[in-house]
């Protein structure tokens, strides 16, 4: 008995064992644009898992492109990682293109799934990033080639072909990219990429992956909303905001709501403009459209200046962004959609506000001017009285009017009304 025991007792300490000393792997998802919101959440995993003491951590990889400097502070991370980085493009039809490419070549292992895509790093969008002038153009093109370069010496990789994917735009299939070797392994899925991680080194460091169990790191509200938040299309929603409460404010005095609006959206656009690859020129078209909506409040023009106002709006709009750069432009939908819809604002809601404040008074004292009323008796400069809208008031005019006789009220002089003597 005593023996049984002792087996059962080891057992169990074989098999807590076992399970304390079983490998973990940290996993996170990036899809969409490159862009500090992403720099936030890998760099927070890669410090989560190195308390944890992973294997590995896998960064799986679909990405249009994005921001050269977000993507210039992750490889930094990368560089100073003490888990081992593992950049895996999946699923199958997936891309790592412009800054993808980058992340991609800068892990210690890069891996892809079958048919996948790689390359087309030219560098495009704001701050000498396919700018038009040619010595900035020039610039980029030049710094980010070199930079790529120095990538690819450091982790042993095919250096001639990250310089072409950035000056020559080329692109190579996951099957091209293992031959030519710009990545180490292809895998069809997790499993088979644990599989085959599992007994290469990294550094002074193996890796135990056979069955290791996968741990993902899921991002945290605030990354989520800065994720959401640092996309076009809330430029142009926040831009949309600016234009209806400074016109709200403008065309319906006093309401308060629509200025503090778009006093708000306005500093968060400039807040934007300071990280996003903003057109210049989409920007200043979509001011002067405002500034022609403005100017149509108080100099009406039957139309002509909100019409060109709206036609400034779409031609901003489709400016608003650099269209080269695949990862940051807006959709054709949500520029129609809005062009329409700031139409329409301003035909019936300022317009309608607009027609409002030229009507005629329709309460208050300023109703009674013009109205005819019987002199209910005598008038004339000193006295007199008129019965009108139910109430009984004091009147005077400069020519003396009979009982009777209808006249004309012509102003209101606190509780006296001035008259005059209007013909039968």
């Amino acid at each position: 008995m005593r023996k049984l025991v002792l087996l059962l007792a080891a057992g169990m300490m074989l098999a807590t064992a076992a399970h304390i000393s079983a490998a973990t792997v940290g996993l996170i998802e990036i899809y969409g644009a490159i862009s500090p919101a992403t720099e936030s959440y890998i760099s927070r995993a890669i410090d989560l898992s190195g308390r944890r003491n992973d294997a590995c951590l896998i960064i799986q990889l679909d990405t249009p492109g994005g921001l050269v400097k977000s993507s210039q502070d992750i490889v930094q991370k990368f560089y100073a990682s003490q888990v081992p980085i593992v950049v895996y493009v999946y699923p199958s039809g997936a891309g790592a293109t412009s800054a993808g490419t980058y992340i991609t070549l800068a892990a210690d292992i890069a891996a892809m799934a079958p048919h996948t895509t790689i390359g087309a790093a030219h560098p495009v969008g704001s701050n000498g990033e396919g700018n038009t002038n040619e010595i900035m153009y020039s610039k980029a093109e030049n710094y980010v080639a070199s930079w790529v370069k120095t990538i690819a010496e450091k982790r042993g990789r095919n250096v001639t072909w990250a310089e072409a994917a950035v000056r020559q735009s080329v692109s190579i299939t996951s099957e091209e990219a293992l031959d030519q070797s710009v990545i180490d392994l292809i895998a069809t899925d997790l499993p088979d990429l644990l599989k085959q991680l599992d007994g290469r080194t990294v550094g002074d460091k193996t890796l135990k992956t056979a069955g290791a169990e996968i741990l993902r790191i899921h991002k945290t509200g605030s990354e989520m909303f800065l994720q959401m938040f640092l996309q076009p299309e809330m430029v142009f929603f926040l831009m949309l905001v600016v234009i209806y409460g400074i016109i709200g404010e403008l065309s319906s005095p006093g309401a308060i709501l629509p200025g503090v609006a778009g006093a708000i959206a306005v500093i968060l656009v400039l807040c934007l403009w300071a990280v996003l690859p903003i057109n210049v020129a989409g920007f200043m078209l979509m001011g002067i459209a405002l500034a022609l909506f403005i100017i149509d409040v108080y100099a009406p023009t039957h139309g002509v200046l909100t019409g060109g106002g709206i036609l400034a709006f779409f031609l901003g709009a489709l400016m608003l962004f650099n269209r080269a750069d695949p990862a940051f432009h807006l959709p054709l939908s949500y520029i129609i959609g809005g062009t329409v819809t700031t139409a329409l604002f301003f035909l019936f809601i300022v317009g309608a506000g607009v027609r409002a404040q030229r009507l005629p008074a329709q309460t208050g004292r300023e109703t009674l001017l013009g109205k005819i009323a019987a002199a209910a008796a005598r008038i004339d400069g000193t006295s007199g009285r008129v019965f009108v809208e139910g109430e009984w008031w004091n009147a005077v005019s400069e020519t003396p009017i009979e009982t009777g006789q209808p006249v004309e009220i012509v102003a209101v002089d606190g509780l006296k009304l001035k008259v005059k003597p209007k013909p039968a």
